[in-house]
Formats: structure tokens, C-alpha cells, sequence
């Protein structure tokens, strides 16, 4: 069977572009990777070129089987890569997924890049693959996070308690959000209105 999502794939907007994992992307998001500050809500620390290369590894092993689509985020004025995201949990029989795995260089914290990625994402997922539910979950202590999730227009659906095992051992509880096909067309607008408004033309 086929993956819900084929490699390559390109999006692309006014501030960015999202391509697909390629090997070739690989020295520069080590790099960015290693701001420990990116880190600190996360289960993991891939902060050392080592662990960065097992996840890189780890999710183009996971696009072979169709269960994640990594992409890293490209600043479209300087090409550089900025950050990355990805789609997880994907599961087409269910058709839904997960947008998560979000990192961006402190530099471009705060700014409209963020909006546009979710934006792009959201277009892909409800328009191109016609998903019923797209879900987005982060740290519940990781308010700049929910905050921005909760800018997008995702709905808080609830803490999930102990929801993962960080690994220095302590546990995680996760706020999960959702968005929904009835809710796309609100989501985009108020999305679209969003970013219009914060790009210096």
C-alpha cells in the first residue's frame, strides 16, 4: 500500500517553504539544533550532533513507513533552513494526523513564520488529503507553545496525564488540541486575516 503522503513534497508560502527531509538538509538543522533553548520543554535533547543524526535518521526511517513526514522550514528571502516540522501519527484509514515535532531558531520566536507553517500545513492536510481531524499537543507547562497552538484556532481538548516519559525520567503531561474538517474553513479565514495583517509588505 502506498503512503497517505508522497516524498517530495514542497509548500510553499510568502515567508517559507517546506520541503521534505533530504540529506542534504542535514548539516544545517544540526546546527540550528544545537541552541539548547529550542529544547527545553521536549522529551529529548538532540542539542549534540550525535543525537540530532539518530533523529534525523529515526524520522526518515518513520516516512518509509508512512507513520511520519518530516519537513524543514526554509526562510524563503535567504533560502536558509530556520527549523523544522512534521506530520506524526499519521493514519489514513482514520484519516487524521498529528502536526507537531515544531522547532524554529530562537531568531524567528514570536515572529509571523509559525502562523505560516500551520497555515501551509492545515491547507495540505484538509485540502489535498481531506482529513477529518488534525491534532497538535505540546508540554502543558510550555505556555508559549499553547498559546501559540491555541492563535491557529485548535480547540483544548484536555490534559493527558503522564502522557510521556522525558528522558531524564520524569513525566510529561501533554495539552492536546484539535482541529476538525467543520472548523477548516473558520480556521483559514481567521488564519489567512492573521497573517496578512503581520506581513510587512
Amino acid at each position: 500500500m502506498a503512503n497517505w503522503i508522497n516524498h517530495p513534497l514542497t509548500l510553499q508560502g510568502h515567508l517559507v517553504e517546506l520541503r521534505s527531509f533530504d540529506e542534504s538538509h542535514l548539516e544545517a538543522l544540526t546546527s540550528l539544533a544545537s541552541d539548547k533553548r529550542i529544547w527545553e520543554f521536549y522529551a529529548y535533547d538532540p542539542s549534540s550532533p550525535e543525537r540530532y543524526r539518530s533523529v534525523f535518521n529515526s524520522a526518515l526511517s518513520d516516512r518509509e513507513k508512512g507513520i511520519q513526514f518530516p519537513f524543514s522550514i526554509f526562510d524563503r528571502d535567504t533560502q536558509k533552513i530556520i527549523g523544522s516540522t512534521r506530520f506524526m501519527d499519521i493514519q489514513p484509514n482514520h484519516k487524521k494526523l498529528e502536526i507537531g515535532t515544531t522547532w524554529l531558531h530562537p531568531e524567528f520566536w514570536g515572529t509571523p513564520v509559525n502562523t505560516e507553517c500551520k497555515l501551509l500545513l492545515l491547507t495540505y492536510c484538509f485540502e489535498n488529503l481531506a482529513t477529518l481531524r488534525v491534532q497538535l499537543k505540546t508540554d502543558e507547562n510550555n505556555i508559549r507553545s499553547r498559546k501559540a497552538i491555541e492563535k491557529i484556532g485548535a480547540r483544548f481538548e484536555g490534559i493527558l496525564r503522564n502522557d510521556m516519559l522525558r528522558e531524564n525520567g520524569t513525566h510529561r503531561h501533554s495539552a492536546y488540541y484539535s482541529i476538525i474538517n467543520d472548523e477548516w474553513l473558520n480556521v483559514k479565514a481567521m488564519l489567512s486575516a492573521s497573517l496578512a495583517n503581520r506581513i510587512v509588505k
